[in-house]
């Protein structure tokens, strides 16, 4: 009965990121920093705020877009952060995640053959979803950029086919993001060629210079443009699964029955708790963003120690260093130091071919398993000292 699995999933591959930690997980003694994950606990009053909503038996179908009061406080908060103006009647989705905004945004604007353009390397989780809604995923290598996916390296690559460019910023797996003219150029490019942009600004709360810019912000670009963020990252709330959609009235109601039609809305309770943590939420959110902060500023200094050469990240909590031995795949060089160093880095292949000659570490870790961990890699290097960086 195999054969009879549509081949546009069955094609697709486990993320490389959740393969290879699937596969270091049964080592012992490994100091993985391989997880884009917050370490810290959802902050009480949010949990607090969860269990209200259960005792209060909140628990019923919500209205498909989101109960009102979250999406007026999701209005709100873009406004305030980042001057988005939504009107939360008919231009906000909340959703099951980030993710499931990125499916429902994909399934609503693409046909069979249409081309999505984005970078590598690139998080993996965009190209499954645009082969699943049928679209082609096209790269554009940002590896000698600075993993700067800009207007000049996109417009090469716009063709007929072109419906939309996907643009994560701040990065993952580099940390990287845009700044203000970066994105004018590009919200310039996509309405010169009529084509979509969605904006996935999940890591936007973590900027650590300057506040984060959205790409939205250009009003003359707005019919072209869909913003993807959440609660996720910025309020350790993971497994809550709330994020949100934004796009103008004529797109909403479309992007609304893609979402209807697979989820029916997101889990009530956890709306409320986003509801706090948008509302009342912003002290602790701070604290996190300061932490990540201290934990980049010391991972950078050792690596700059090691000699291992990177694009300095500005947001998310990723870095992106170059990391090679002559004769060996960044995979295979990622096993190796699970195997002879009991340390785990994300191979940079996991993040498209582009990512081949680069790990990812994640800093969303303690100051205590950071340093353990590069103290591990430093060691190795020290051994293996002909290591090369690109």
């Amino acid at each position: 009965m195999e054969n009879k699995i549509n081949p546009r999933l069955k094609n697709i591959e486990i993320s490389g990121i959740r393969k290879f930690f699937n596969m270091v997980s049964d080592y012992k003694d490994v100091i993985s920093l391989t997880i884009g994950q917050p370490d810290f606990p959802t902050p009480a009053a949010i949990k607090q705020a969860g269990i209200q909503a259960i005792h209060n038996n909140e628990t019923t179908y919500t209205h498909n877009a989101g109960i009102m009061e979250l999406r007026h406080a999701i209005s709100t908060y873009v406004f305030k952060h980042y001057q988005l103006s939504y009107n939360p009647a008919d231009e906000i989705i909340v959703t099951v995640g980030a993710s499931q905004a990125i499916d429902i945004s994909l399934r609503t604007i693409i046909e069979a053959g249409d081309e999505v353009i984005l970078p590598g390397p690139v998080y993996p989780g965009y190209e499954p979803l645009i082969k699943l809604a049928g679209g082609i995923p096209v790269h554009v290598d940002t590896s000698k950029l600075g993993f700067k996916m800009t207007a000049a390296s996109i417009e090469p690559y716009i063709s007929p086919s072109t419906k939309a460019v996907i643009l994560p910023y701040p990065s993952n797996p580099t940390g990287v993001s845009l700044n203000e003219e970066e994105l004018a150029e590009i919200a310039k490019l996509i309405k010169k060629h009529k084509i979509f942009l969605i904006a996935d600004e999940i890591y936007s709360e973590l900027v650590y210079e300057g506040a984060h810019t959205s790409v939205a912000k250009f009003k003359e670009a707005r019919d072209h443009i869909i913003v993807i963020n959440g609660v996720s990252k910025s309020h350790a709330m993971t497994g809550w699964r709330i994020g949100y959609v934004l796009a103008p009235q004529w797109l909403s109601k479309h992007l609304l029955k893609a979402h209807q039609y697979n989820v029916s809305c997101a889990t009530s309770v956890s709306q409320y708790a986003a509801l706090e943590a948008l509302t009342n939420g912003e002290t602790e959110s701070r604290m996190m963003r300061e932490e990540y902060s201290k934990r980049k500023e010391y991972v950078l200094e050792r690596l700059d120690r090691m000699g291992i050469s990177y694009i300095k990240p500005d947001g998310a909590f990723y870095v992106f260093p170059s990391l090679s031995i002559e004769g060996l795949s960044t995979f295979d060089l990622a096993v190796k130091l699970v195997d002879e160093a009991g340390v785990a880095l994300v191979p940079g292949d996991a993040f498209s071919n582009q990512g081949e000659g680069f790990m990812r570490l994640s800093y969303a870790y303690s100051m205590d398993t950071l340093k353990e961990g590069l103290d591990r890699l430093e060691r190795f290097l020290l051994v293996h000292y002909h290591h090369s960086s690109k």
